[in-house]
Formats: C-alpha cells, structure tokens, sequence
C-alpha cells in the first residue's frame, strides 16, 4: 500500500516558499518550512513503489490539500522573487500587529486629541513659517491650476454662490461664540469654547467684513485669520512649554493690570470697526496686487511673529507663573521697546491694512491702540516702579521707547 503525505497550504508557511524532499534510503520523508528550518517526518510504507487512483490526502475544512507520492524522487516547489505568497488561510488565525496588515493607517493608531493639542501649541515660529510657505505654495498651486481649468464664466457663477454663505456660517459662529462667553464668565468653558470666543472674533475681524464688501473670500484675509490664531496663541504655547498644561496658576491680582471697563469696550469697537473700514476703503479682493509685490508683507508677518513669540517667551522666564515678573527684562525685543508685546499686536493689525491696501484705515487702528496701549503702559510701569524702583527707572533712560523705535 502507498504512503500519502499531505501538506497544507496557510498564511504561516514561510515568506521565503517552502520545499519538499525525499529521502528513501533513509526510509522518511521531510517536509522543509523555509527559513524556519523545521521538518516533518513521515514513515514510509515497506511496499513497493508505485501509486493506487483511491489514495486519499488528509481531510481539510477546505478540502485543498497537495499529495505527495512515493514515486517521485524529488520534488521541489520554491517561490518566484516577483510575486508574493497568497496571503489566505483557513485556521482564523489573525496577527497581533494589525498595523502590519494595514500599513497606512499603523502611523495613526495611537493618535489623540491631547496628542494633537500638544503638537499644536509645541509648533516653534521657524516651523510656522515653513508651513505657511509650503501652504502659500500650494494655494497658488491650486489657484493657477483652477484658472486654467475652469472658465471665467464658472468663477462668476461661483462668486455669486458666496454671497449668501457668510453670513450665515458668521452668523452662527458669532451665536455659539457669545454662548461660550457666558460659560467663559461664570468658568464652566472648556479648551474648545474658549477656542470658540477666540475664532469667531478673528472670523468678525478678517473674514466676515471683506467677504461682505466682496461678496466672496481669496487671499489675505484667509491668510490673516490663520495668522491671527497663531500669534495670539503664543502665551499659551509657553505657558505649556513651561508647565506642561495651558491654565494660569494663581497669583497676586495686583498684576492682572487692566485699564477700566469701558476703556477696554472702547478699544474693542475700534478695533472691529478699523477692520471693517479696511474692507471698505481696501480695492476688490480680485484687484489686490499678487506676486512678488507681496513679498514684504510675508516679511512682516514674519518679524512680527517672531516679536511677539520672543518677547512673550523672554517675560515668562523672568517672571514666575508668566505673570508675576522676577526682575527686570532687558534681553531680546525688551532692547529696543518696553513694550515689545503690544508693539507687535500693533504691527499685526498694520500688516493686515496694509494687505488689503486701507492706508486711512491704518492710520484710524494705529491710533487707536496707541491710545488704549499707551494708558495700559503706563500703569504697568508704576507697578514696576514700585517694585523694582531704581532699577527699572535705570531701563527707562536706557530704553526711552515705548512702542516704536526712534519714533513713541
């Protein structure tokens, strides 16, 4: 009688193929599994050689199975180098690593929302700026390649489209940004409403007033809201660079320096009404130069970026909690303006009128928050005065300029 032996075919058999060898004067038969070099042995029938039509292979719940018989002296089965094993088995036996089963999606797998607040506010401003360059590339990537594919007449269409949807979306931003607020007064607003209060003010600010007077969006005011997130986010990035988390530590309230109420009602109304006088006064959105000619504006939004971050980080590390300051700071933007920290707030809300060309509008916010930030620093300096006395009137006479260098 013949000896059968039946190999199985699964998703364990070696990546590399496998072999089959025949070894009659040994009176066995091995059964190779590639590189995990492990035999199975199969005693061989003393009868003589040769094969009946009724040999049966072992049973499978798949019924595939490859028979081995005794008159063949060698065989062989080795893998081709350009096609990959099937990958098919019927034991239910899955792999503990399913990221190996699905390559793309293993890079995400412990992916977090702390995770990606952190990433967020951890960005240094060397970082922003290469991807708002890498993301200027592209929207003007994406734009020529709208331009060329699509006609004039579907971009009128579409402009016309737009007139309707701002004020809508505004409208329910600003709703859900109010009722954040009224969590935010009695400190029952979480990270993510108190993000709400922060963009619905920004999309009031940059969005909402051009795409009124436009009647669609392209351009700088996109560019600007995200400019406006970042910049006004910094003291939050170095209060989680320090300390690990975004919320104040308690402190003496003396340095929680405010000018009054309706002086900080006032300068909010003048800061919305500029913005919404530089979309007035400002050229159609379609008519504002491109290119080249814009190239110094990047370069302000740089530098302004880059002071604010550097002043907000150089006074929380001589202050303690960020608030309550340790000594006096005479290092970095403190060199050549006391106050670097609103002088940059100012060179941002410039850098946005001058991008939408308002020259009138510019002098109007210049003035503005002179005014404002002139009352606030001066009350901040009394409070230096009196704690630091003769050394901080030292830095006074060593830097005489409040806002602006050789000019306020």
């Amino acid at each position: 009688m013949d000896a059968t032996t039946s190999v199985l075919l699964s998703s364990h058999s070696s990546s590399l193929g496998f072999s089959l060898r025949s070894n009659s004067a040994a009176g066995n038969r091995n059964v190779s599994l590639g590189h995990f070099n492990k035999h199975l042995a199969s005693r061989k029938s003393s009868t003589s050689s040769g094969f009946r039509r009724d040999s049966k292979p072992l049973g499978s719940p798949l019924r595939s199975s490859f028979s081995v018989k005794q008159w063949v002296p060698l065989l062989k089965i080795t893998r081709t180098h350009l096609v990959s094993p099937a990958k098919c088995s019927y034991s239910g036996y899955t792999s503990p690593d399913s990221s190996l089963a699905q390559p793309l999606l293993g890079p995400y797998k412990d992916l977090s929302f702390e995770k990606l607040k952190r990433a967020v506010f951890e960005v240094s401003p060397v970082r922003a700026v290469k991807w708002f360059v890498i993301l200027a590339a592209l929207i003007s990537a994406a734009k020529w390649t709208s331009n060329v594919l699509f006609s004039p007449f579907f971009w009128s269409f579409f402009s016309m489209t737009w007139m309707f949807w701002p004020w809508m979306v505004a409208v329910s931003l600003a709703g859900y940004g109010l009722y954040c607020f009224y969590r935010h007064a009695k400190g029952e607003a979480s990270i993510l409403q108190q993000l709400a209060i922060v963009t619905s003010v920004f999309a009031w600010l940059t969005l909402v007033p051009p795409a009124h007077f436009n009647g669609f969006l392209e351009g700088w005011p996109i560019v600007f809201f995200l400019v406006y997130h970042y910049f006004f986010f910094f003291n939050v990035s170095v209060r989680k660079r320090l300390y690990g988390d975004y919320y104040g530590r308690p402190h003496d309230p003396k340095w929680d320096v405010n000018p009054p109420n309706w002086s900080r009602a006032l300068f909010c109304v003048g800061v919305m009404i500029g913005h919404w006088l530089a979309a007035f006064e400002g050229p159609e959105l379609h008519l504002v130069p491109g290119g080249w000619s814009n190239v110094w504006i990047w370069i302000l939004i740089v530098v302004t970026s880059l002071m604010q971050y550097n002043s907000t980080f150089y006074l929380a590390k001589y202050s303690e909690k960020v608030v309550v300051p340790t000594s006096v700071v005479q290092f970095g933007p403190y060199r050549w303006v006391r106050h670097p920290m609103y002088s940059s707030t100012m060179l941002l809300f410039a850098a946005y009128f001058v991008a939408l060309r308002a020259p009138l509008s510019l002098v109007f916010i210049v003035a503005v928050s002179l005014t404002y930030y002139e009352k606030k620093a001066k009350m901040e300096e009394g409070l230096m005065i009196e704690n630091f006395g003769e050394s901080y009137l030292q830095y006074m006479n060593k830097v005489r300029y409040k806002f602006i260098p050789l000019v306020f």
